[in-house]
């Protein structure tokens, strides 16, 4: 959600163009995308499928909510929006394309997850999702960590990386019933927002950032951001806070 004006488009706007070169979205396709948010994506799609539809999915009601808002303002008219875990909801068996920019790493069983996105796929539909690569290769993870004084050690809810190996993802993949699976490097920076300000209260709004304030000792929670507040500050450039990231653009096809 918007933190000072700055929003999760803006932050993958660069990561976002990626995704949206490879998933080659044809006029007349059904488009499902997973883990939509606030639905920047599913419009991008939408535009691109002008004479089909777009329709996202997130367990966020708020951010299904704010989605509505976004495109009853801007458009355009062949979108909808379910609230709902894409892991289990039962979709029509109507869809040609499946996308995700960040949506598909937390799934509990990701193995009966995407046996359900294939479900919702046509026969030879396709899959095309971003998902991060290894930890230590996104410098935004390596530098939070260290800021909070976190290391390698495990952080509090989902694991952000948890499709970053291409064996992994791979061999999930094939057993929920996909073929054909490839993998495009991505390497483009996450931008924080335009000050400093501004990203670190970004920052602050991570699950893993706000489990290690809160579970810190006053004076430990002072130290912690300010170094949080150094850390934003060595990344200040002429269009804002950035840090270097690296994505995959995994696709993958369901069998005839």
């Amino acid at each position: 959600m918007p933190t000072g004006g700055h929003t999760y488009d803006d932050e993958l706007r660069r990561l976002g163009t990626a995704l949206r070169r490879e998933w080659g979205v044809r006029s007349d396709d059904r488009v499902l995308d997973v883990g939509c948010g606030t639905g920047g994506t599913t419009r991008d799609a939408a535009r691109e499928a002008s004479s089909g539809s777009a329709t996202g999915v997130d367990v966020s009601a708020d951010a299904i909510d704010r989605a509505w808002a976004l495109s009853r303002a801007d458009g355009p008219d062949n979108v909808d929006f379910v609230c709902a875990d894409a892991a289990v909801h039962v979709f029509p068996e109507a869809f040609d394309l499946v996308v995700s920019r960040f949506g598909t790493m937390f799934f509990a069983d990701p193995v009966a997850a995407f046996e359900n996105l294939a479900r919702a796929l046509r026969p030879d539909g396709r899959l095309v999702m971003l998902v991060w690569q290894e930890r230590d290769l996104n410098e935004w993870d390596v530098v939070i960590r260290a800021a909070l004084g976190v290391g390698d050690e495990p952080t509090a809810g989902p694991d952000p990386f948890s499709l970053a190996d291409t064996r992994t993802v791979t061999s999930v993949l094939h057993r929920a019933g996909f073929a054909d699976v490839t993998f495009s490097d991505v390497h483009a920076p996450v931008l924080y927002g335009p000050d400093v300000d501004t990203a670190v209260r970004w920052v602050r709004g991570f699950t893993c950032t706000r489990h290690v304030l809160d579970g810190l000792p006053p004076a430990g929670r002072a130290h912690a951001e300010a170094r949080l507040q150094e850390a934003m500050a060595q990344h200040l450039h002429d269009d804002g806070v950035r840090f270097d990231a690296r994505a995959w653009v995994v696709t993958a096809r369901r069998p005839a």
